[in-house]
């Protein structure tokens, strides 16, 4: 049996006014998804538990088989862990967000305009990485350069239980009600405002705004963790198997895990992603190199949902369903091999609220070697609560998807 989830980040909504009251994935034509919950099991599940803030990190955890109560351990780690940064016990780590803030002087009055700096290149974010590090240069501060805005940064002997507010939730708001508190607040606001010097004539920024980019003016600390310690993947399911994903996270993730991972040319994470490439990464994961286990994980969606972009966010869903989900599911059907096929998002990125919710997702789950028949066509969250089926540990879905319990 080969098995592959299509994690579509972000995916599940709630009803939008502009969509006549209905949410991204009513309206999105998607017939391959939509057949696979017609002819298998749909359902509703909790992937993010309560009192663990609704994150991917914990998120994709739970999709992935392991409780985020017993091996959460930050975002930033993980992410730590797929750049090949080594961390020792005692070492913190901070996601570092290039992130444009408007021009008011005083810091606490300055606006979060994009906690991207219009996805900024790979290449230009390290130039200015680099450059911070070398103005930081600490014997306990360290930079560590990775993709587009997406960064770490790891503080020797640190200090832990910070509260630290992702960029992402707080687009177009003044930045004085989310500034880092807690017992090392202080060291790392006076960090993220120190930046601002550095970067305000960077040659990287002069040249983006005479392009009409927006410049990456400060950078933005959250996300802490420590090292994380996750359960082998094989040893806990039997099943060799490989992440597919732009985003470093979860490329953590699947690494912790024993995971293969498998970089595609020209997967972004965004809407301008490689989208057949992964399609047709997991096609040879599963019949060329034989692995029986695929975690396909889409960024775009998430990204839609943030940048409240909503004719972009019911593209990228049909986008997965044609360019993703179909040319997969032709091929295992045409290989003759037996496979199940689960879709699900790893949270709900609300239009409305530009930011993560707990609430549960959707799910299907669809088997070649069952002839299942539901009764609706339509993969939805409506059609998921109705469904009856409802997992309320969402780590207890990877069990229900291999074993079939």
């Amino acid at each position: 049996m080969k098995y592959i989830v299509i994690l579509g980040d972000g995916m599940a909504d709630e009803p939008v006014d502009e969509l006549g009251g209905k949410t991204p994935l009513e309206v999105a034509n998607k017939p391959a998804i939509d057949y696979l919950t017609a002819h298998g099991e749909l359902g509703m599940v909790k992937t993010v538990p309560e009192g663990i803030p609704p994150g991917s990190d914990a998120a994709n955890l739970s999709v992935m088989g392991y409780n985020p109560k017993v091996y959460y351990s930050g975002r930033s780690s993980l992410e730590a862990v797929n750049m090949g940064i080594q961390l020792a016990d005692d070492d913190v780590t901070l996601r570092c967000n290039l992130v444009t803030l408007s021009d008011e002087a005083q810091y606490a009055e300055k606006t979060m305009i994009d906690y991207s700096s219009d996805e900024i290149s790979s290449e230009e974010a390290a130039e200015l990485i680099q450059t911070l590090q070398q103005h930081f240069d600490t014997n306990d501060v360290h930079f560590h350069a990775g993709r587009s805005y997406r960064h770490v940064v790891v503080w020797n002997h640190g200090t832990t239980g910070n509260t630290l507010v992702p960029p992402h939730d707080i687009l177009e708001k003044k930045v004085s009600a989310y500034l880092p508190t807690g017992s090392a607040g202080a060291v790392l606001l006076d960090i993220m405002e120190r930046s601002v010097e550095v970067l305000c004539n960077h040659p990287v920024n002069l040249r983006r705004k005479a392009s009409g980019l927006r410049p990456a003016t400060s950078i933005w600390l959250w996300g802490e963790g420590k090292r994380p310690v996750i359960p082998d993947f094989k040893s806990k399911y039997g099943l060799n198997g490989s992440v597919i994903s732009a985003v470093d996270l979860v490329q953590g993730i699947g690494r912790c895990a024993g995971l293969e991972v498998i970089d595609v040319a020209g997967a972004t994470g965004n809407m301008q992603s490689n989208f057949k490439g992964k399609a047709q990464a997991a096609i040879a994961q599963l019949l060329e190199k034989e692995n029986d286990f695929v975690y396909l994980h889409v960024e775009a969606p998430d990204e839609c949902g943030h940048r409240h972009e909503i004719a972009n966010k019911v593209k990228s869903i049909e986008i997965i369903d044609q360019q993703i989900v179909l040319p997969i599911k032709e091929a295992l059907d045409a290989s003759g091999e037996a496979y199940s096929i689960m879709v699900l998002p790893d949270h709900p990125t609300p239009l409305r609220k530009r930011t993560h919710t707990s609430a549960p997702v959707p799910y299907t789950i669809y088997r070649n070697t069952e002839n299942g028949q539901q009764g609706t066509a339509a993969y939805t969250e409506k059609n998921g609560t109705l469904a009856g089926q409802y997992i309320a540990e969402g780590f207890l879905l990877m069990d229900r998807f291999i074993h079939g319990k």
